[in-house]
């Protein structure tokens, strides 16, 4: 049995899919643009975003000439919002999770609940990433939308309408929006009131790896299936990712490297304790039952990398395309194994945890003549690792020990940063053999749906495979850790001045 696992990330989308015993069959993707029609906003059109997801999903099932497929689960980014009509099509653009337009609705939510009681019941810090004051800001903003809108869907609940007519959620998902009661496992009702919102506009609720319904007919014909697959809830992508490194029990962690890099920590129950309050890691559901997540955010990840090598580095970019090289490893060509002696604050759009500054900006300490392209390349490396050790000695404070960490994601791909990661954080890090994790990990749960698996704990210990293991160092660390204490005195002494630029 054939299953599908379908990635929805915020400018691309994947179709891959799997076999019931893991083997990769085919994969296909599409990219589609982010509107940005007014500083701080960021929109999207779903409609365009379902077309071109039923376009990868057609190529790749043609691709692996099947006609029959078992299930399909899908893996989504969260927080955006869309309002729809009675017949599911938007009223307005999708707000994404990027979007930086709700300050005001955030100062007021603050003042109606505080921020940490909102954390306590939601587990999402007040941020302008969150559901509720996308909801708050088209309330006040646009009324007449607000008013007639049918219902207001997330993306996978979206999608699944489109595939199946039913409004269905994760409670992956709908644990991001900062509209969901951890502990009650429900949309919070006092939350709802004051926002003036009727759960029955909101998506059912399910638990990630339940059996929504049947694909409808016509799309069933239109993908040349000859029986109508399942349509299985997934969860938020970062989730999906984690399942798919196995991160099945307590403790265990990934780091997800792509345009963002994403740290992911299981965990056995609602942990919002106040360190991590403070540092504004949010808390959610994970897709497998009784289990749940901390996640921390690097808003640049290999953004800030791909942002240096498109600018400043066109000759290794040339001698790539010639000699079929990875540009990146050109750049890091020669680059010492110990540190740079550069500091890269790499806040590029802004930082992520444990600060959540949206107005700081990236810089660069300590240039000299002498200073090399390879040498301003791993100190972006450094700066992006730099950060990560941040969230996970927060994370340690806070109560959460952190022994190995799984990489996935683009950023998995190279060796010098993985050993930097090892080196840095002085805490090992291991590749799972399958690096398309959210895929995988949604792929996982439409098994879990179609009756193929006992539970998405059991499937994920069924097919993980971890291959490479990289250790610190111990010199190397030693000399990372004065680095270190030097990097975490960057940004109070820079912020100052970036918040006036």
């Amino acid at each position: 049995m054939n299953l599908i696992g379908l990635d929805i990330g915020t400018t691309g989308c994947k179709a891959i899919i799997f076999d019931s015993d893991g083997a990769l069959l085919a994969k296909a993707s599409r990219e589609y643009p982010v509107d940005f029609p007014h500083p701080q906003w960021a929109e999207q059109d779903l409609e365009n975003v379902w077309r071109l997801a039923q376009a990868a999903i057609r190529e790749a099932i043609d691709a692996a000439k099947l006609t029959e497929i078992a299930a399909i689960g899908l893996s989504v980014h969260g927080e955006a919002v869309t309002p729809v009509n009675a017949s599911g099509h938007p009223l307005r653009p999708t707000i994404l999770g990027m979007d930086t337009r709700t300050g005001k609705q955030n100062d007021w939510l603050r003042e109606r609940f505080g921020g940490e009681t909102l954390f306590e019941r939601t587990g999402m810090p007040i941020h302008t990433v969150n559901t509720l004051p996308k909801l708050l800001w088209i309330k006040e903003n646009e009324p007449e939308i607000w008013r007639s809108a049918d219902k207001f869907l997330l993306v996978e609940d979206f999608i699944i309408q489109k595939m199946t007519g039913l409004a269905v959620t994760s409670q992956c998902l709908a644990s991001r929006t900062q509209l969901f009661n951890l502990n009650q496992g429900k949309w919070d009702d006092e939350i709802l009131s004051v926002l003036g919102l009727n759960a029955a506009r909101l998506s059912r609720v399910q638990p990630s790896g339940t059996l929504v319904g049947l694909l409808s007919p016509e799309l069933t014909a239109v993908f040349g299936l000859t029986r109508a697959p399942g349509v299985v809830s997934g969860g938020h992508d970062q989730a999906c990712g984690a399942l798919g490194a196995g991160l099945t029990t307590p403790g265990l962690a990934s780091v997800s490297t792509g345009t963002a890099e994403v740290v992911e920590v299981a965990l056995p129950s609602p942990i919002v304790s106040r360190p991590l309050y403070e540092g504004n890691i949010s808390v959610y559901n994970h897709v497998i039952d009784g289990l749940f997540l901390a996640m921390m955010l690097n808003h640049s990840g290999g953004m800030s990398l791909r942002w240096f090598r498109d600018g400043f580095c066109e000759p290794q970019m040339l001698q790539s395309a010639q000699a079929n090289a990875d540009a990146y490893d050109l750049m890091l060509a020669g680059a010492s194994a110990d540190p740079s002696g550069l500091l890269v604050l790499p806040h590029f759009s802004g930082s992520g945890t444990p600060t959540f500054d949206t107005a700081s900006k990236a810089a660069i300490l300590g240039l000299t003549f002498a200073s090399t392209r390879a040498d301003l390349a791993k100190a972006i490396l450094e700066g992006l690792t730099y950060e990560l050790r941040l969230n996970l000695d927060l994370l340690k404070a806070g109560g959460v020990q952190v022994d190995v960490l799984r990489a996935i994601g683009g950023g998995a791909k190279s060796k010098l940063w993985l050993q930097l990661k090892a080196d840095i954080t002085g805490i090992p890090v291991v590749t799972p053999k399958i690096t398309e994790a959210a895929g995988f990990g949604a792929a996982l749960l439409a098994g879990v749906g179609a009756g193929l698996f006992p539970s998405a704990a059991e499937a994920a210990s069924r097919f993980l495979q971890l291959t490479d293991e990289y250790q610190p160092d111990p010199a190397r660390h030693a000399a990372y850790t004065r680095q270190f204490e030097l990097y975490r005195q960057v940004y109070p002494a820079v912020a100052p001045i970036m918040h006036q630029l």
